[in-house]
């Protein structure tokens, strides 16, 4: 199975690029980077913002959108939400200046609680980060039934991306991210006309080479065929 992930001007619908991949998240997630890296060499184009699905709202692709000044209008890929009624991470207020998580009851959840006298000792918190209450503390809370019935104490789980994620989030409150959510129907229109329209819903050509060069053949008859909307020909006067 291929898939064919594409950036997209949604200023005219024109298709910048396009790169064939097999049809798994993992693939076209990867795909976007090369795309955009390699539209910045060519054409010198370094996009302000990125318009995409949740499938593309991971916490790795959203820090390195963010580390490379691009605002992420995605919705993000969470799945720290709970659905049992207590408590979840977004209830929970990140201090960054301590490290460490606030409770809505005023109590802090750290990630350490010691001093390493071996800094080499110490945990490096990439990847995920735990941070806990302390047992006593959830033990004597009155909302303990709302946060953590089951367990001992709270812990909560920060990825490396989170201040990534957090971007994404805050981005998603804004009027402009609902203006590229509207966007987004153009691509999704786009697509809908390569499957339908040129029957790109199966491809003829086998190997990853020859998938790659239908599809670009594909977005060039679309690009020809929205270009020539834009820019008519000019009309010749008739001679009398």
């Amino acid at each position: 199975m291929k898939d064919a992930p594409a950036r997209i001007d949604t200023d005219h619908s024109v298709i910048v690029d396009v790169e064939g991949t097999r049809s798994i998240r993992q693939a076209e997630v990867g795909s976007v980077r090369t795309m955009l890296d390699r539209i910045k060499v060519q054409h010198g184009i370094d996009p302000e913002r990125l318009i995409a699905d949740s499938a593309y709202g991971s916490g790795p692709m959203l820090g390195w959108l963010v580390g490379r000044d691009i605002k992420p209008h995605i919705p993000v890929l969470d799945k720290a939400g709970r659905t049992d009624g207590t408590w979840s991470r977004t209830d929970f207020e990140w201090d960054p200046e301590n490290n460490q998580y606030i409770c809505p009851e005023g109590e802090p959840l750290k990630q350490f609680r010691r001093n390493y006298s071996d800094p080499n000792r110490k945990p490096t918190g990439k990847g995920v980060a735990k941070y806990q209450a302390l047992k006593h503390t959830c033990q004597a809370c009155p909302s303990k039934m709302k946060c953590c019935p089951k367990a001992d104490a709270r812990k909560i789980t920060r990825e490396e991306h989170e201040d990534a994620r957090q971007v994404a989030r805050d981005i998603a409150k804004t009027k402009q991210y609902v203006i590229s959510m509207r966007l987004r129907k153009k691509v999704e229109m786009l697509f809908a006309h390569l499957k339908r329209i040129l029957r790109l819903g199966r491809l003829r050509l086998r190997c990853p080479c020859g998938a790659n060069d239908e599809f670009l053949l594909a977005a060039t008859a679309q690009n020809l065929r929205k270009l020539a909307k834009i820019f008519p020909a000019p009309q010749q006067s008739r001679k009398a």
